[in-house]
């Protein structure tokens, strides 16, 4: 796997990259870190099946996509934002919701499960009963 060798690359903040086209020509490039590091990342996703996806962070989306990247039916979402729990904006009679306002709410929500699990952990542990 290509990946695999591209990560054994080192350098305190950039990396060199040559690349080489189909049909012979190379360039080298310089990219910061952060932006290689991500490279390999989507690159050991993709190396594992997995979609990957990548979005602006101030993008809007349609209420099937935040549906679709929270692992929900739209009508769920469409409650979610009734209920005023995600942040949206009316574009005519469309709901667009911010990616970034997405993703916070996504993080909240897993905190939230955590915290929930270490509770039911230490009450069935309390409780006397073993997972």
């Amino acid at each position: 796997m290509a990946h695999r060798g591209l990560s054994r690359l080192t350098a305190p903040s950039e990396r060199h990259v040559r690349l080489e086209v189909d049909g012979g020509e190379h360039a080298t490039v310089i990219v910061p870190r952060a932006a290689f590091d991500l490279f390999l990342e989507i690159l050991g996703q993709m190396a594992n099946g997995n979609a990957v996806t990548i979005v602006p962070v101030h993008a809007e989306l349609t209420t099937q996509q935040a549906a679709d990247l929270l692992n929900v039916s739209r009508p769920h979402l469409v409650s979610l934002l009734e209920a005023r729990k995600l942040p949206f904006r009316m574009v005519g009679t469309h709901r667009r919701v911010l990616f970034s306002d997405l993703s916070e709410y996504r993080k909240q929500q897993e905190i939230e499960s955590r915290r929930a699990v270490a509770e039911l952990t230490t009450q069935s542990q309390e409780l006397g009963f073993e997972l």
